[in-house]
């Protein structure tokens, strides 16, 4: 099993967001940096039982919403597709 570890206080805005995944998950180069090249990139690296762990999600939760539920929405939808 893989899992992959963000922070989820260096998660401010949308270009951190990418920025932050694209490094801790090593996206490739031509990652488009939106939600769409976000969901095909992770589902990608996902051949195996993967762990996608948010640290600090309280608080990308209450500063942040946008964000975790993209997350959530996204790594479900992830999800589904490998069913």
């Amino acid at each position: 099993m893989i899992t992959f570890k963000i922070d989820g206080k260096k998660l401010t805005d949308w270009n951190s967001f990418h920025s932050e995944f694209k490094a801790t998950l090593n996206f490739p180069d031509y990652y488009g940096e939106n939600i769409d090249a976000w969901i095909d990139c992770v589902d990608d690296l996902t051949e195996k039982p993967t762990i996608l762990q948010i640290e600090n999600g309280k608080f990308l939760k209450e500063n942040a919403p946008d964000l975790f539920n993209a997350i959530l929405e996204c790594g479900a939808f992830v999800n589904y597709r490998k069913t």
